[in-house]
């Protein structure tokens, strides 16, 4: 355990003793002992901020993960130890995983076996008023006092964390597929470097990269790329989950029903942000950035349509490079309207959406030949965004990840009702900053394009 969380829990428990203490010789001495602790505390935390600015991602590029500490492995690099991909199902699976790539077994008599222990431990806490304080707990970073509902509480046991995050990420159809950025335990943020390149036309190719043919002993205008800075600020996102006393006193059904909650809402949420976030306070999502590219309705078109015409548009207007991992995100409020989309060929003609296992002969849905993914996130038929296509690959999750995730992820009460809150400091962005546009012709280019309104 690092040293500010052992000065953390030890601030607890200094505070906790505090009351009994009222009105007695030994009170001036306890109180004298909290203020050294906070003054200590306080120190590092300091110290940690100005690390902070100097925030770099964690882990090593191509380094061999058995290289790597266990306890500085990200998310990623544990979910890559699998031995048997594809084959984790449920909560327990994703733990195991978890433990073994952080090299963690628990101790009974500092450690917890399972989640709904560690939250029953957290319910007698706050229903004893802190008289009865589970030593294996440890206090979560808080600038306020415990009466702030958005601070305290308590860490989240790593392996469970790691895992809660692990099953929400291979449950998403979005987070599986974005790009992932985890940073240090001390940094609430990044800045990286990106290519400021808004046009293909010469002169302009990564910012401002040319190239002339020249003859011989003939000079050239200098040239270089240009660059812009992405900044990333990690955001709080709090899911809470309301529980009965019957449940409390099963720490096995706890565990089974806490885990599957919280992994499922961390997923949803962080993915309706990723897809239409509006980027205060919460990730900028797709729909919301300048680089989207949103295709007309066709002359005339009636409202509440899909016509062949409008999916032609969308996929001429993908950016090249982006047309093999693009996929469709589609509202499934127009799946009668992609099956009676054809293309007709003289007096014959041809579907234009091959279903899973029809004509296709493929377990997914696809148009274009990349595959069709049904969300909720989408709007409804006839709305702006009921389709998107995108390559998720161009748009950058940062969030506190591995162990460091459980720096930021944290159990505790908003009041004296029996509700846990879970946090996640996560952001996120797509990498481009406009449309693009091309070396020949007029219309612009992007990873993600969308249908507009009909």
């Amino acid at each position: 355990m690092s040293t500010i969380l052992s000065l953390r829990r030890a601030l607890g428990e200094a505070v906790d003793q505090l009351p009994s203490l009222a009105g007695t010789a030994a009170f001036t001495a306890k109180e004298r002992e909290v203020e050294d602790l906070e003054r200590t505390i306080g120190e590092l935390e300091r110290a940690e901020q100005r690390a902070a600015k100097l925030a770099r991602p964690i882990g090593g590029g191509d380094l061999d993960v058995s290289e790597i500490n266990p306890s500085q492995r990200t998310i990623s690099q544990i979910r890559a130890m699998d031995p048997r991909p594809g084959k984790l199902k449920g909560f327990d699976d994703y733990l195991g995983l978890a433990r073994k790539g952080l090299d963690f077994t628990p101790r009974a008599a500092s450690q917890y076996r399972s989640f709904g222990e560690q939250l029953q431990s957290i319910f007698k806490h706050y229903a004893s008023k802190g008289s009865e304080t589970d030593p294996r707990l440890v206090r979560a970073p808080t600038g306020a006092g415990e009466v702030d509902p958005t601070g305290g509480g308590f860490l989240v046991q790593i392996d469970f964390a790691a895992a809660i995050f692990m099953l929400a990420h291979d449950m998403g159809e979005i987070l599986s597929r974005v790009s992932k950025l985890p940073i240090s335990a001390n940094a609430n943020g990044i800045k990286i470097p990106g290519v400021d390149e808004t046009s293909r036309a010469t002169g302009s190719r990564w910012g401002g990269v040319s190239s002339n043919w020249v003859g011989e002993g003939t000079s050239v205008t200098p040239s270089k790329p240009k660059f812009r800075t992405i900044e990333f600020d990690l955001k709080k996102l709090m899911s809470v989950m309301y529980t009965t006393d019957e449940l409390l006193q099963d720490s096995t059904a706890l565990t089974s029903i806490a885990s599957q909650a919280f992994s499922e809402e961390v997923m949803f949420m962080t993915e309706d942000a990723i897809f239409e976030g509006a980027g205060a306070g919460m990730p900028l999502g797709i729909m919301k950035s300048p680089s989207l590219i949103t295709v007309p309705k066709q002359n005339g078109q009636a409202a509440q349509t899909v016509v062949k015409e409008n999916i032609d548009n969308m996929w001429s207007r993908c950016w090249a490079r982006s047309m093999k991992n693009a996929v469709w995100f589609i509202n499934q409020d127009t799946l009668p309207q992609l099956m009676a989309m054809n293309q007709s060929v003289g007096t014959g003609g041809q579907v234009v959406y091959l279903p899973p296992g029809g004509l296709s002969a493929t377990p997914y849905s696809t148009l274009y030949g990349r595959e069709v993914v049904w969300t909720e996130y989408n709007a409804t038929l006839g709305t702006t965004g009921d389709i998107l296509l995108a390559d998720l690959s161009q748009y950058m999750l940062v969030d506190k990840n591995g162990v460091q995730a459980a720096t930021s992820m944290h159990v505790a009460f908003l009041t004296d009702e029996m509700v846990f809150r879970i946090t996640y400091r996560v952001d996120g962005k797509p990498m481009w900053s406009v449309p693009l546009t091309p070396f020949k012709g007029t219309n612009t280019k992007s990873p993600f394009v969308a249908l507009a309104t009909r």
